[in-house]
């Protein structure tokens, strides 16, 4: 990996690396224009790879596997989120059983999620990398509220069974980090990633994303600066 400061950038788009509605939702609040190529990748981890050599791993995979085949001037975004409970990831459950094990096994306790970002540029081959980091304290709700928000359908594509933004379930409670990492894209990272290339969004990111979001965040001078 090699990162390339430059005074100036010409016209561009982004391509994002996935098919997350999720993350597609996020990233058109920068204002920035971009399309999707996802880029399916094996997603195990390598024998003996620790969780944060791993998702930064696949978001720059991902990265890179989409700029392969990417007009030369767009910019192609990689993104992967981990849960990590423990030093054990906890990826999508395989079926409703699986996601209330792990429910259950977050309930009332803090874990952690890792988003990595990767930035290439088919143009000439460079990459810039970033990760966010959230501990993320879970509620002690109920078994009945687990077997309900698993009727929803909704744990079945999520790491870790659950999405912190989910209006009925509302599994988190005092949290105090980056939304949007829990959500799996960090827009404050990919801000302060491009500025590296002096690409800059054309709204105030903060701003819109606290407004999507209805959050307060705390921690996003911070990550800016």
């Amino acid at each position: 990996m090699f990162c390339v400061r430059i005074t100036r950038m010409a016209a561009f788009s982004l391509l994002l690396a996935s098919n997350s509605p999720r993350r597609r939702e996020l990233l058109g609040w920068t204002g920035w224009q971009f399309t999707t190529a996802p880029a399916d990748l094996d997603e195990r981890p390598l024998p003996g790879e620790s969780p944060l050599a791993h998702v930064e791993r696949l978001a720059q995979g991902k990265a890179h596997k989409a700029g392969l085949t990417a007009p030369q001037d767009v910019l192609v975004v990689g993104a992967d989120t981990i849960v990590v409970d423990d030093g054990n990831i906890l990826g999508k459950p395989a079926h409703a059983a699986d996601a209330a094990r792990m429910l259950e096994q977050l309930r009332g306790r803090t874990h952690t999620v890792h988003t990595a970002l990767a930035v290439f540029r088919p143009a000439d081959g460079a990459l810039l990398a970033d990760r966010c980091d959230a501990n993320v304290p879970m509620r002690s709700y109920t078994t009945a509220e687990v077997e309900a928000y698993i009727a929803t359908g909704d744990p079945l594509d999520k790491a870790g069974a659950y999405a912190i933004q989910h209006a009925g379930f509302h599994p988190v409670t005092g949290f105090r980090g980056c939304f949007a990492c829990v959500m799996g894209f960090p827009l404050c990272h990919l801000v302060r990633t491009l500025r590296k290339w002096n690409v800059h969004p054309p709204v105030d990111v903060p701003q819109v994303c606290q407004a999507g979001l209805q959050y307060d965040c705390p921690v996003f001078a911070q990550i800016l600066a």
